[in-house]
């Protein structure tokens, strides 16, 4: 009996440490199965310090961002070589991007000029002077093709290079002693007797000064009936940019050449608008007086003002119109010229003076200045 008591005792304790060892078992084997799930997640975990495993992409970062980006004030630095990020190192170089038209415009650029428009005066241009180098003969011809061109939208240094190649042709047609055939602008006049080379001169609107010095006649005097000697047809006119500080000179409308001048200050600018040459105001070295100072200089004055030449302006129109004591003149500061340095007149080198003095006839030659 006793025996038997105690086999069933022993079977119960059998039985709950059976039970008691299936739930260790069962606890250790969800244990390890959580263990093996969560190592083979693939969540990124967060790196210990100094892990490199761990860096984030700056770009991916940026890319996956809500918030739109802060835009600078200013242009921010180019990274160093050493301060390249990761990202920059192993992403592939990106396609080149063609410039957007209207970032460029907004980011201050100017517009350019139509291709198209540059294209034909460049055409023009070459054949034009393709014309004179086949045919040297034909500087006429070539000139008013390069004067038609100059009426074109034209870039800057298209511009700047049909005024040199002008220049060089108006050497030979104008201040030349041959008159070309055909040329509208200048020809040839045979002298009568009792002429006056003066009377000439104005019958063509040109000072006679001009055609002494392109015909090589060293006194008016000394002209003799019967000689052929070459005219041109005026009147000379000026066109001053106050922007460039540029006189462009034209006989009609055909370009001649460029001279740099001097101009007014703010305080007095050189007005804008249509001047005229007055008549009688061509002068040479004349007396001076400055009412700023009350003085009176002379030629002889070491600090005589005006230089070489003087033409007196009357203002016909715009901001010019009715006003009087603005000239061009020479000068005793050259270095002024090209810059704002007078009282409103428009000075030159006194060799240009000179030149211009003999191309320009009062009443007739306009003188225009723009800004």
């Amino acid at each position: 009996m006793a025996r038997s008591y105690s086999n069933r005792r022993w079977s119960r304790r059998g039985r709950r440490a059976n039970i008691t060892y299936l739930v260790v078992a069962l606890v250790l084997f969800v244990l390890i199965v959580f263990v093996l799930f969560r190592g083979h997640s693939s969540e990124p975990q967060p790196a210990a310090a100094g892990d490199g495993g761990g860096q984030t992409n700056p770009v991916s970062q940026l890319a996956e961002s809500s918030a739109p980006p802060v835009e600078a004030e200013a242009p921010l630095e180019s990274p160093t070589p050493a301060a390249e990020t990761r990202a920059q190192r192993e992403s592939p170089a990106p396609a080149s991007v063609e410039p957007n038209p209207v970032e460029t415009l907004a980011a201050g650029d100017p517009p350019q000029a139509p291709s198209d428009t540059n294209a034909e005066a460049a055409r023009a241009i070459a054949e034009a002077l393709a014309l004179g180098r086949s045919q040297p003969g034909s500087v006429i011809e070539v000139r008013d093709k390069l004067n038609a061109v100059l009426a074109m939208p034209l870039s800057e240094p298209q511009r700047q290079s049909v005024k040199e190649e002008m220049s060089k042709l108006a050497d030979e047609w104008l201040f030349g002693p041959a008159a070309f055939a055909g040329d509208p602008l200048c020809g040839t006049y045979t002298v009568k007797s009792g002429d006056v080379l003066e009377v000439i001169g104005r019958r063509h609107k040109v000072p006679y000064e001009m055609l002494m010095q392109i015909n090589n006649i060293p006194r008016p005097q000394s002209l003799g009936a019967g000689r052929a000697i070459k005219v041109v047809h005026g009147p000379f006119r000026a066109k001053v940019h106050r922007s460039t500080f540029t006189l462009d000179l034209y006989l009609q409308d055909t370009y001649v050449r460029s001279f740099k001048v001097g101009l007014g200050v703010p305080a007095t600018p050189t007005p804008t608008g249509l001047w005229r040459v007055k008549d009688g105001g061509k002068l040479i070295q004349p007396p001076w007086y400055d009412k700023v100072t009350n003085r009176t200089y002379k030629a002889s004055d070491p600090d005589y003002p005006l230089g070489s030449r003087w033409i007196a302006l009357d203002g016909v129109d715009g901001d010019a119109r009715g006003r009087t004591g603005f000239a061009i003149h020479g000068t005793k500061d050259p270095e002024q010229i090209g810059t704002a340095g007078s009282r409103g007149c428009i000075r030159m080198y006194n060799g240009d003076a000179i030149l211009v003095y003999k191309l320009l006839t009062p009443l007739y030659s306009k003188v225009e200045v723009v800004d």
